[in-house]
């Protein structure tokens, strides 16, 4: 069990040492916010696909194909509806008109969301190893989760300073982020049973709403501003490097 608590840290942890690198990116240029959110975008496209679909089809057993696509449309329809929902959020933020713009705060926020989302099926990932007693594959997973949450905690950061966000909100926000793949881990372990079988769907689920973030409002915003060539060139870096990981350390 303190095996199976200090790795649920440890990956946790990973996207607050990534939030903290992120913050040496202030005061954001426009066309260097684009490349930043541009990078996002990459890393959540290869994330979503060889860490969330491509493993739910592998987990999903005789109906794989069925069950992913469903959770795929689920996930981007729950954010769509999240979406609706989202331009009283900025009141949370604290912040008002003057001090940032709350459209870009929105988009920022479901962007926030859909990495939140896909941090819970991969800690519960990482649990049901431990749960099944596959030690070592459970920390080969979480160690490779871990790798991918550094970049991700960086990439938060940026968006949302640039929003007019408050360094300690954002970092907060950064920190819940990080919790909730703890809590997903000890979910993973203490109720393996039921976490193998939602976890295909849990997986795919998460997939659609990064899918959803990315096509819906990233890619949008980061050709708004005349930097395409910039910004295609980031998505693709910023693919490459969770593709590397993901094969390295996957």
């Amino acid at each position: 069990m303190v095996m199976v608590l200090l790795t649920a840290l440890g990956v946790g942890g990973a996207t607050v040492i990534g939030a903290i690198l992120g913050f040496l990116f202030k005061n954001l240029s426009h066309k260097f916010s684009d490349i930043i959110i541009s990078f996002a975008a990459g890393v959540m496209l290869s994330a979503s696909v060889f860490g969330l679909i491509v493993p739910s089809i592998e987990l999903g057993g005789k109906w794989a194909l069925l069950i992913t696509v469903i959770g795929i449309f689920l996930g981007a329809l729950f954010l769509n509806v999240c979406d609706k929902a989202v331009p009283h959020l900025h009141k949370l933020m604290g912040g008002n008109e003057e001090n940032h713009n709350n459209a870009s705060l929105n988009k920022i926020l479901l962007f926030v969301m859909a990495i939140a989302l896909h941090n819970l099926p991969e800690g519960i990932a990482s649990g049901v190893g431990f749960g099944t007693g596959n030690v070592t594959e459970a920390l080969i997973i979480a160690g490779g989760i871990a790798l991918q949450n550094i970049p991700e905690g960086m990439v938060i950061i940026a968006p949302l300073l640039s929003a007019g966000v408050s360094k300690k909100k954002t970092f907060f926000i950064a920190l819940i982020t990080g919790l909730i793949e703890v809590v997903g881990t000890l979910i993973g372990y203490f109720a393996v049973s039921i976490a193998s079988i939602i976890l295909p769907f849990m997986l795919a689920f998460a997939g659609g709403t990064m899918l959803y973030v990315i096509s819906d409002e990233m890619i949008p915003e980061t050709h708004a501003h005349g930097s395409e060539r910039g910004a295609t060139y980031a998505l693709l870096i910023g693919f490459c490097l969770m593709l590397a990981v993901d094969v390295l350390f996957g």
